[in-house]
């Protein structure tokens, strides 16, 4: 260690920022695949499936519809099911998505059963031959065992349609050690496949990214950078800790 400290104080400002940046990259990955699948593979006539979870309060249905929107923007069709049936506001806020972005919307009563939703949206996306399905689903906090187990039987239902081929974890960025203990919890109730983080809106909580991909082994895909409709992106390892290298 001692050699090491040695080393580097012989570097200059501009190598011990290199070196930073190095070391950086390697910890956050650039060889990870941030795609969000949502196009099938082969001559299979059915919808790509997406799932969207996680707690209420982490921008869950929000970041749905803002999704969409890409999607929509990129000339997809889309179908979203409104799972998340314990929240009228949600369903609605939802369905004002869809509008907005000319995506349908399918939803059900309030306090309905959300798997029968996920169902019936994945069912009418593949009757209208449409390109993508996005299901959002319940807010369940993740401390109530039986609203997990529900979150597992609707992965089971969708799966009786189609197969899934995203399941994208919502989380706050701003809410640390916590955002960890839920993505444990999904973890064990669905086969999270890619995360996306909300409210990254700042480089100082930066931290989490790397904290939550090795917790979980999967790589976060998207990020929410603010409250407009445009401000969901993709997540560049690069210029991610470019801005760290930078802010420090």
């Amino acid at each position: 260690l001692r050699e090491r400290v040695k080393v580097l104080g012989t570097r200059t400002p501009d190598e011990l920022r290199g070196l930073l940046r190095e070391e950086l990259l390697a910890l956050v990955g650039t060889d990870l695949d941030r795609t969000v699948h949502t196009e099938v593979e082969g001559a299979v006539d059915r919808p790509g499936v997406v799932l969207v979870v996680g707690v209420n309060g982490t921008g869950k249905t929000t970041t749905t519809g803002k999704l969409a929107r890409v999607l929509v923007a990129d000339g997809k069709s889309v179908v979203l099911g409104a799972a998340d049936t314990f929240r009228a506001a949600a369903a609605d806020q939802l369905e004002t998505w869809g509008t907005r972005v000319g995506a349908r919307t399918v939803r059900g009563p309030e306090g309905g059963d959300p798997a029968s939703v996920a169902f019936d949206a994945v069912k009418q996306g593949t009757e209208a031959s449409a390109d993508v399905v996005l299901i959002d689903t319940a807010g369940r906090l993740h401390t109530k065992t039986g609203l997990m187990d529900e979150l597992g039987k609707v992965k089971r239902v969708v799966e009786k349609q189609a197969p899934v081929d995203e399941v994208l974890l919502v989380l706050d960025a701003t809410t640390g050690q916590n955002g960890l203990v839920q993505a444990r919890v999904f973890a064990e109730v669905v086969d999270i496949t890619g995360i996306v983080l909300t409210k990254l809106d700042g480089t100082a909580k930066g931290g989490i990214v790397v904290a939550v991909q090795r917790e979980l082994g999967v790589p976060v895909k998207l990020v929410g950078l603010g409250e407009g409709a445009d401000d969901l992106a993709p997540f560049e390892p690069e210029a991610f800790v470019d801005a760290l290298v930078q802010e420090g």
